[in-house]
C-alpha cells in the first residue's frame, strides 16, 4: 500500500526551558504539533499535493497519530545567540511533477536570510534531483519572482523561525516543519 500525502501544512515555533529536551517540547507546542508522534522523512513534495493552512491541516490529525514531517530544529543556551530553523519548498508550476523540501538551520542568520537560503537550497536540490544543472545566479527570474530551471517554472517559499538565546541562559529551541497529511 502506497502512502502518498495529499496535503501539507507549514508550522513553526520557539520554546525556552532550563532543560534542552523541555525546550524542544515547548517549541513543538508553540508550533501546535507536540501531540503527534513525529517521524522525520526525506524531502520530496508529492505530485498533486497541496499546501493548506495549519488550522486546516490539523483537522485531519489526531493526538497520538504517527505523522510524517520534514523538520528543522536548532537550539542554544548561549544568551543572545541568534538561531534559526527553516524549511524551503520548491514547487514546479506543473503540479503533476514532484517538488522538493529542504531543511536548514543556522547561527547568526536572520529569519529572512535563513528563509532565502532554504528556498535556494530547495530549488537547487530539485534541479539536481531531476538531473538538471543549476546556477543560482542564472536561474532566478527577478521580474516573475520564480526560478526557471531548464524551461520548468518553479516557485519557492519557506517557513522559518528565528530567536535569540534566552538572556538568562535557558535553552532556546526553534523548529520549522512541513507536516505531510494523508487522508
Amino acid at each position: 500500500m502506497a502512502i502518498v500525502p495529499s496535503k501539507l501544512f507549514l508550522t513553526k515555533g520557539v520554546g525556552r526551558h532550563k532543560e534542552q529536551l523541555n525546550s524542544f517540547e515547548m517549541a513543538l507546542r508553540n508550533a501546535s504539533i507536540a501531540q503527534f508522534n513525529l517521524v522525520s522523512v526525506s524531502s520530496i513534495f508529492p505530485p498533486g499535493a497541496r499546501i493548506v493552512s495549519r488550522e486546516a491541516g490539523l483537522r485531519y490529525l489526531t493526538a497520538g497519530q504517527i505523522v510524517h514531517t520534514v523538520i528543522s530544529k536548532n537550539a542554544t543556551n548561549e544568551p543572545n545567540r541568534l538561531i534559526s530553523a527553516s524549511i524551503g519548498i520548491a514547487l514546479p508550476k506543473d503540479l503533476k511533477r514532484f517538488g522538493y523540501l529542504s531543511e536548514h538551520h543556522g547561527f547568526g542568520q536572520t529569519q529572512k536570510v535563513a528563509g532565502d537560503y532554504a528556498e535556494d537550497l530547495a530549488a537547487e536540490m530539485l534541479a539536481t534531483t531531476m538531473g538538471i544543472p543549476f546556477d543560482v545566479d542564472k536561474s532566478w527570474d527577478e521580474n516573475k519572482e520564480e526560478w526557471k530551471i531548464k524551461g520548468i517554472r518553479v516557485r519557492t517559499r519557506n517557513v522559518t523561525q528565528s530567536a535569540q538565546g534566552d538572556i538568562k541562559g535557558l535553552w532556546t529551541t526553534v523548529v520549522a516543519a512541513a507536516i505531510l497529511v494523508t487522508e
